[in-house]
């Protein structure tokens, strides 16, 4: 049997559930993803309301990137697990890639691309990699 922390028992208690929703790893599966994490937090939103009105739209755009960098950089499907923290929100994408994410140069004259991992690194307050057998898990953890 596993142990929750205390503050994931409040939370439960509260009725706030974590979500997870799958994807086949398509291009409209990023919308997808995001529609996914929308939901959670309107449910979120019901039992609190957010610290700043920008958290719930960083929080969204990263799920976003995250999604994005799924479907253009790991082949097959991924996995999308949203839980409230204590005082956050922590977001895990599993992909099926065991290439660890890595910062590109931004090149407008290409069409753009390279700021997505950039742009994760600066609206979470942590962001860990975990690379399996199978793929590997983004976990980022956001304020809410």
């Amino acid at each position: 049997m596993a142990f929750e922390p205390r503050g994931d028992d409040t939370l439960a208690s509260e009725g706030i559930p974590s979500r997870t929703a799958r994807f086949a790893g398509e291009l409209h599966h990023v919308t997808g993803a995001r529609l996914a994490a929308e939901e959670f937090l309107d449910e979120v939103a019901r039992h609190s309301r957010p610290a700043a009105p920008e958290n719930w739209d960083d929080i969204l755009l990263v799920v976003t990137e995250l999604a994005a960098n799924a479907v253009q950089y790991a082949p097959g499907p991924f996995e999308l697990r949203m839980r409230r923290t204590f005082d956050g929100v922590h977001v895990t994408l599993s992909d099926t890639s065991t290439t660890r994410p890595a910062p590109r140069p931004f090149r407008p004259s290409r069409g753009g691309g390279g700021i997505g991992w950039h742009l994760i690194h600066t609206l979470c307050d942590q962001v860990s990699v975990v690379v399996n057998d199978h793929g590997k898990d983004v976990h980022v953890f956001l304020p809410w």
